[in-house]
């Protein structure tokens, strides 16, 4: 009978070692990095999160910070150094309103379902948006809502929080400073709006669902 094999004979790497191997890999790596996956690629016997909790102090008050994300972790600039990257991260495009509003909702309701989504804009939800929103992957399919139908739900990313440096839905500002920024407004209920005025996703044919403003 062959003896059973002992773990103990694989020793760890020293603790800063370990630092260095999850620095090296979150450095690499464009999308955050659970401590799952960082287990399954070092060395048998190390402890990534440990590593980085230590890795997190050396980069207290650095150019660059280590930050948790949803359940991961990335290396990221620090906040206060953004402004530095303004050339590289300014967009020619913008958001439509529908699209905004449809992803605000999505971010503080989530799950949400498309009807529920349409019931606080007060307007119907054109497919396109949700569908471009899905592709950009800043939204996703959540689990199903056990009422009548089982509707599908929706909530937000990682790499939506990992776009706007958030750890989690929690860390989102309130919805007084969304509207005061003039990306929220708040709608007539379905049927109140004035003859002859459209919303964004009315403006919209089937065939052509832009998710962008030029």
């Amino acid at each position: 009978m062959s003896k059973p094999q002992n773990d103990s004979l694989f020793e760890a790497p020293p603790m800063g070692e370990q630092e260095r191997m999850v620095e090296a890999i979150l450095f690499a790596t464009a999308d955050p990095v659970t401590v799952k996956e960082l287990t399954g690629r070092m060395p048998h016997g190390c402890d990534p999160a440990e590593a980085i909790a230590h890795l997190r102090k050396r980069y207290e008050g650095r150019g660059v910070n280590v930050v948790k994300v949803d359940d991961a972790w990335a290396i990221r600039t620090s906040p206060d150094l953004g402004f530095l990257m303004q050339k590289e991260t300014v967009e020619t495009r913008k958001l439509s309103r529908a699209a905004i509003e449809t992803l605000a909702i999505v971010a503080y309701h989530q799950p949400v379902t498309r009807a529920e989504i349409e019931e606080i804009r007060g307007v119907s939800v054109s497919r396109g948006t949700v569908d471009q929103l899905i592709e950009m992957e800043w939204i996703r399919f959540g689990r199903r809502k056990m009422t009548p139908g089982r509707p599908v739900t929706f909530v937000v990313t990682q790499g939506f929080l990992d776009h706007f440096g958030l750890e989690n839905a929690r860390d989102l500002p309130g919805l007084k400073e969304l509207r005061s920024a003039g990306l929220l407004e708040n709608r007539p209920p379905p049927g109140a709006v004035a003859l002859g005025e459209k919303d964004d996703d009315e403006d919209e044919d089937e065939d052509q669902t832009e998710l962008f403003e030029d």
